[in-house]
């Protein structure tokens, strides 16, 4: 089974975003941070999992993927396949999608203090994309 951690953040609602995701597979780690653009930290959230979902595909394609989040929207859109946003059903819609491919999926909230890698991760996207801007 694929351990995955996502999370996103924005600096400012909305604000520059990142996604950040980790991965425990095989006893290794993966890290990823991925600069967003401007986006709600909500959007950022659904951009990490989508993000973690196409490394998944390539990386771990038959895989069983047991996918953590600190973001209780998120987590309650993916296991109920709906949301009322409009903004965010595309998003969703995708995940389902992306995740109808993998032989078992779940996904469980987690509180913030336990997401600790993800969060960093999207942190220093945010970080980067600020960076890359003053440069």
């Amino acid at each position: 089974m694929i351990e995955v951690y996502t999370d996103g953040a924005s600096r400012g609602n909305p604000g520059i975003s990142g996604a950040g995701v980790y991965i425990k597979a095989n006893g290794k780690q993966y890290k990823y941070a991925y600069p967003l653009g401007v986006m709600s930290n909500h959007e950022a959230e659904f951009h990490a999992v989508l993000k973690a979902l196409e490394i998944c595909t390539v990386k771990f394609p038959s895989e069983i993927l047991s996918f953590h989040s600190d973001s209780q929207t998120v987590v309650d859109a993916i296991e109920k396949n709906h949301c009322k946003n409009r903004q965010f059903k595309p998003l969703l819609e995708n995940i389902i999608k992306m995740t109808n491919t993998f032989p078992y999926f779940f996904i469980k909230w987690i509180p913030s203090k336990q997401n600790y890698h993800a969060d960093q991760l999207a942190k220093k996207a945010i970080s980067d994309q600020i960076n890359k801007d003053r440069t």
